[in-house]
């Protein structure tokens, strides 16, 4: 028997209760306050969270645009019933100017690149000065997020406007659009890697830094994107659309790119400490001495072989049980693995984890939830009329 658009009940949009809301809102605005706080209380504290905050919430902006673009770009059919909530993502995007705009005020707390006194005199960042300036850092990176909101805008736009209708032609624009914000994608976010995390050691560089960063970006996307999924579909809001089928997908997705964050990471670490080179194994060195070497040492469990193992089984990747939790701790983890980028630059003894950290996370953590949320309660959360639902709701493993 044949099904049609017909035969699936939309959704509709998603909207908390106004308690809820309201604390949210609560919520957000101390995590905020707590954090200016934190900037005036420890300055290298406060600007060193805030930019490991910017940078982990924006990564998971990118990775729902990224992800929406991948389906598109392939053609893909699952992922037609998730691919909306993966869309939701981006609407944290044009708070990542003001984020960054917060960044730029506490450039001069975060790179010694900045400081005029310090590069002069330094034949390294004397040669990068017409690349790591003030100027030109700002420029390069408001052109950056411009352009991620412009395609966020156009192709998430067309996937919201083809609910009305169900014309292909909103598909077909996206299948344009897919593979020029893909190489626009892969330019901008190695450019923001390199300046916003591998700038903060101007004397260090690695040719694998984006593609370790992107690496990241993959993970934490899929994850989110499967803990928002389970936590839709236990309010019943997916029932009938995403099955344990669909889960399996994220699942095995999880798995894969667990594996490959690891070999990128392996491939970066391998290929500077083979080669020896002072300028680019001081890098490691710092995150091997001291306390350091248990964050280290930790990450490497955390971020791969827990979520590894937990995966591997088939059985896993089909229970929403095992997938939220998964997914929650790869978020976890990959939130280290950016700390663990950015604080040795400022603190060489050991982590800072503590209030201020906390505040930032849940500062610009609650705005990203609230605009995930503003978007959900005026979009459908399913793209209910994409011409391939039909077939990726009743698609079954063989």
């Amino acid at each position: 028997m044949g099904h049609t658009l017909a035969d699936i009940k939309n959704p509709g949009s998603f909207k908390l209760s106004s308690s809820k809301s309201t604390l949210l809102i609560a919520i957000t605005v101390i995590g905020l306050v707590a954090l200016g706080g934190g900037i005036m209380v420890d300055a290298k504290r406060g600007w060193s969270s805030l930019l490991l905050n910017h940078f982990f919430f924006m990564s998971l902006a990118l990775g729902g645009m990224f992800i929406a673009a991948l389906h598109w770009l392939t053609s893909a059919m699952w992922s037609a019933p998730v691919r909306r909530i993966s869309e939701s993502f981006t609407a944290y995007l044009p708070v990542v100017f003001i984020g960054f705009a917060a960044v730029v005020i506490g450039i001069p707390h975060l790179f010694e690149w900045s400081h005029p006194e310090i590069v002069k005199g330094d034949l390294i960042l004397e040669h990068k000065a017409s690349y790591l300036n003030v100027t030109f850092f700002i420029i390069r990176n408001l052109i950056a997020i411009g352009l991620w909101i412009f395609f966020s805008k156009k192709m998430v736009g067309n996937s919201i406007a083809q609910d009305a209708n169900g014309d292909k032609v909103y598909t077909n624009r996206n299948k344009v659009l897919a593979p020029i914000f893909m190489i626009v994608f892969a330019l901008s976010y190695t450019m923001a890697s390199f300046d916003l995390l591998m700038s903060l050691d101007p004397h260090w560089f690695s040719t694998m830094f984006g593609v370790y960063c992107f690496s990241g970006l993959f993970y934490s996307g899929l994850a989110l994107t499967t803990v928002v999924t389970v936590l839709l579909r236990r309010q019943g809001k997916l029932d009938g659309i995403v099955n344990e089928n669909h889960l399996h997908d994220l699942g095995k997705y999880m798995f894969a790119f667990t594996i490959f964050w690891a070999y990128i990471g392996f491939c970066q670490f391998m290929l500077i400490w083979y080669a020896n080179m002072p300028e680019e194994t001081m890098y490691f060195m710092h995150r091997m001495e001291g306390k350091w070497l248990y964050v280290t040492v930790f990450l490497f469990f955390a971020k791969f072989m827990v979520p590894f193992f937990a995966l591997l089984p088939r059985d896993a990747k089909r229970s929403s049980s095992r997938l939220l939790k998964v997914g929650i701790w790869m978020l976890f983890a990959q939130w280290l693995d950016i700390l663990w980028m950015v604080q040795p630059e400022f603190f060489k003894e050991s982590a800072h984890i503590g209030w201020i950290e906390v505040a930032g996370f849940v500062g610009l953590g609650g705005l990203f939830c609230l605009m995930v949320l503003r978007f959900f309660s005026k979009h459908n959360i399913v793209a209910i009329k994409d011409p391939q639902l039909v077939q990726a709701v009743y698609y079954h493993h063989q």
